[in-house]
């Protein structure tokens, strides 16, 4: 496992590593950075409301009960004297959050990277960069499948009464179904950059697979607003794909890091002892766990 061992400028102990308050400073820098991207980002989704709102409406619109009281057009409740304007603000949020993805998961990694050594840190932007269409495809196929979701819930409504769903009940489903499903698309690739960095081997997570995946569902059935059966599947499948994907990762990985380390080994030992001595050493290497 990689140490917490700095290289940046602000690292003053005397070993090289940060001090608390240094890790205190650098964590706050970047959690400033993360929300100024995300208040500029929410600055614009207040000047581009209308379009932003139209997108987001779209799923309930699809359903029969978002035209009860007018046949022509999709109608949403406003309940409160504020709630227009704290719907303007809800917009606005989830505009910022999913816009500015790229430049907060970026502050995380950056937090992270510096206490990796150098050939693992060269994987960062290779993370970076599957981040961010995975964050983007998991709120994706949330906002196709939010409808689904949605149809159940309100299909218990009793016949003949009128289903009046307010704006802002609607933007709190909306908002949850878009960060779980994009955070979530984000798990297998923590698995990986366990791996990359040692701390996770194969062997390890092959073990235990029946319980990740069995986990996996369990989750997306607790995760989920509308819990119910196709929301569920819709958000356990792809991960349970992407799990097997970084397994696979991390299985080639593995292979080519422990015949790495055995040519290595053989390396250290000619020049120690000779050939006949390398290919004892070689033998003698235990596979990591």
């Amino acid at each position: 496992m990689a140490l917490l061992k700095r290289s940046t400028p602000a690292a003053t102990a005397d070993d090289g590593r940060m001090t608390l308050m240094e890790h205190i400073r650098e964590l706050r820098n970047r959690l400033i950075k993360a929300i100024l991207a995300v208040v500029v980002g929410t600055a614009v989704g207040f000047i581009y409301f209308e379009p932003i709102w139209n997108f987001l409406k779209q799923p309930y619109c699809r359903l029969p009960q978002a035209h009860q009281l007018n046949g022509d057009k999709c109608t949403l409740v406003v309940n409160g004297v504020f709630d227009s304007f704290f719907v303007n603000l809800k917009v606005a949020v989830i505009f910022g959050v999913v816009v500015s993805a790229v430049f907060w998961i970026y502050q995380i990694w950056a937090f992270v990277t510096p206490g990796l050594y150098q050939n693992e840190r060269r994987y960062t932007m290779a993370f970076l960069g599957l981040s961010v269409p995975l964050f983007t495809a998991g709120s994706a196929l949330a906002y196709v499948t939010m409808d689904k979701g949605l149809s159940l819930l309100l299909g218990f409504a009793p016949e003949g009464t009128l289903t009046l769903v307010s704006i802002n009940e609607y933007l709190s489903f909306a908002l949850a179904m878009l960060i779980i499903f994009g955070v979530s698309f984000l798990m297998p690739l923590l698995l990986v950059f366990l791996n990359v960095i040692g701390v996770l081997r194969f062997k390890t997570v092959s073990k235990h697979t029946r319980m990740v995946v069995f986990l996996m569902f369990v989750f997306a059935a607790v995760a989920t607003p509308s819990q119910d059966p196709v929301t569920m599947l819709a958000l356990a499948l792809p991960m349970v794909a992407l799990f097997f994907v970084a397994e696979a990762f991390m299985y080639f990985h593995d292979k080519k890091r422990d015949a790495a380390d055995a040519a290595h080994a053989r390396a250290i030992a000619e020049e120690l002892d000779g050939p006949s001595a390398a290919e004892g050493t070689a033998d003698s290497i235990d596979v990591r766990d």
